[in-house]
């Protein structure tokens, strides 16, 4: 299968613990992203630890069946943590990788990969130019979110 990537970089003023805790730990409901996390019950983050993501507050529900699921696939705290959430037709990987800056902030490096689960090579090959303007755009987008992940997490 075809994959399409895509990275982008943002700095924040905040430590990276701060900023760890703010964009890697999976918390029930995150009010930035209006999404639930369901992390099996008494799990701890790591490698192979698997989600469900919900759309909206959840409040204790039940996701709906079919929810997007998830796994860690790479958990190196305060460093780099990988998803890979897998949907119908696609799967899409986050991987967030921080790192020090100078003047004792964060360079947050965001690479977002979208791999097709289904259609042929001439439907991929159509689509080609429009993905990478779509996962770039979501780049672009979940790095704007930072600050605002930031402040609800108080940093």
């Amino acid at each position: 299968m075809s994959t399409t990537t895509a990275t982008g970089v943002r700095e924040v003023p905040q430590p990276r613990a701060e900023v760890w805790r703010a964009l890697a730990v999976l918390e029930p409901y995150c009010s930035v992203c209006d999404v639930s996390y369901v992390v099996a019950a008494g799990a701890s983050p790591g490698v192979g630890t698997t989600f469900v993501c919900a759309p909206g507050r959840l409040d204790g529900a039940a996701p709906k069946a079919g929810a997007p699921r998830g796994e860690i696939v790479d958990w190196a705290p305060p460093r780099v943590v990988a998803t890979r959430l897998e949907l119908t037709p696609e799967v899409w990987t986050t991987r967030i990788e921080l790192a020090d800056t100078a003047g004792g902030g964060t360079r947050v490096t965001m690479t977002i990969t979208h791999e097709p689960t289904t259609g042929g090579r001439m439907l991929r090959r159509l689509q080609r130019v429009a993905l990478r303007r779509l996962v770039q755009r979501t780049v672009d987008a979940e790095l704007e979110k930072v600050p605002a992940h930031l402040a609800r997490a108080g940093g």
